[in-house]
């Protein structure tokens, strides 16, 4: 078996430009491959800006998320001054179990009364009620499906003031409901193939949900129309989840902008593997390298 000699440095230098330039061009081109795909299906980091999810996670970790079994898109494309913009397709669909109280990044659907989320950020909360369950909170307290909601020893919730139930919070979701963030619904989360009735009473409480599915929803004399078409009932095309921070009385969620579709969701976080704090500028760089937070590099999101 022949074993080819190292090139000379003259051979080198006499190769034509092009064979050299391929030669350092392919070796790049197959890493960029591995690091994207690496990136789309199997894992991402994230940096937590914000306290919604103390004391589970701190604004400072940087934490890593799988990707395996969730779904991928494409990604949205915009094309400036042309106003071109290229929507996003499916990949891969969801092919992982969801599980309620798994901690989850997703992009964000839009506040409550957006169809579409005027910015495009990406959230990290907990999963509490699947497509189909029943979520109620009642004096702080979660219950999915008439059971109390399993909490995590790292949840926050601060018990000394309740917002009594009937003082509705007008920010709350959805829109005209007497629901607050201390006793919520019951409510239940949309899953492919529900039904709903409409009438002129309860269309705010789906309304927003059917426009984000791609429809045009109106009220005429009483009267329901989607697209155009009066509707006593509306099937949802997709399924949903909903989520809430850890941090339970300083936390945007579910309770305040609405359900997640599954297709937003980007993946489980699984690990802390760096974190110090957020506050301290890294220009401060000894500082900075201080308040690393050793203990929890290498920690199991749970």
């Amino acid at each position: 078996m022949q074993i080819e000699k190292e090139k000379t440095y003259e051979q080198f230098v006499s190769e034509p430009a092009e064979e050299k330039t391929s030669g350092w061009l392919r070796p790049l081109f197959i890493a960029l491959i591995a690091a994207l795909f690496v990136k789309l299906f199997l894992f991402e980091a994230f940096r937590i800006p914000s306290g919604s999810m103390e004391d589970t996670l701190l604004p400072g970790d940087f934490i890593i998320v799988s990707k395996i079994g969730f779904p991928v898109k494409t990604p949205s494309i915009h094309i400036p001054f042309a106003g071109i913009k290229i929507s996003q397709f499916k990949i891969l669909p969801l092919l992982s179990t969801l599980k309620r109280g798994d901690v989850i990044v997703f992009k964000f659907p839009g506040e409550r009364d957006e169809i579409e989320a005027s910015e495009k950020v990406n959230y990290v909360k907990r999963l509490i009620g699947l497509p189909g369950d029943v979520v109620q909170i009642k004096d702080k307290v979660v219950y999915i499906n008439g059971s109390k909601f399993p909490e995590p020893p790292t949840v926050k919730v601060n018990y000394e003031f309740i917002t009594p139930r009937g003082l509705p919070n007008p920010y709350i979701f959805p829109e005209n409901s007497d629901f607050n963030e201390d006793n919520y619904g019951p409510i239940v989360v949309p899953f492919k193939g529900m039904k709903v009735e409409l009438t002129e009473k309860n269309l705010k409480q789906w309304e927003i949900m059917i426009k984000r599915e791609g429809h045009e929803v109106e009220l005429n004399d009483g009267k329901v129309l989607i697209d155009g078409v009066e509707a006593k009932k509306y099937v949802f095309e997709n399924d949903y989840i909903f989520v809430m921070g850890d941090n339970r009385n300083n936390s945007l969620d579910s309770r305040y902008w609405g359900f997640v579709p599954v297709d937003n969701i980007i993946g489980k976080a699984i690990l802390i593997y760096w974190s110090w704090n957020s506050n301290i500028p890294t220009s401060n760089l000894p500082e900075k390298i201080k308040s690393i937070r050793w203990e929890r590099i290498g920690k199991r999101i749970r």
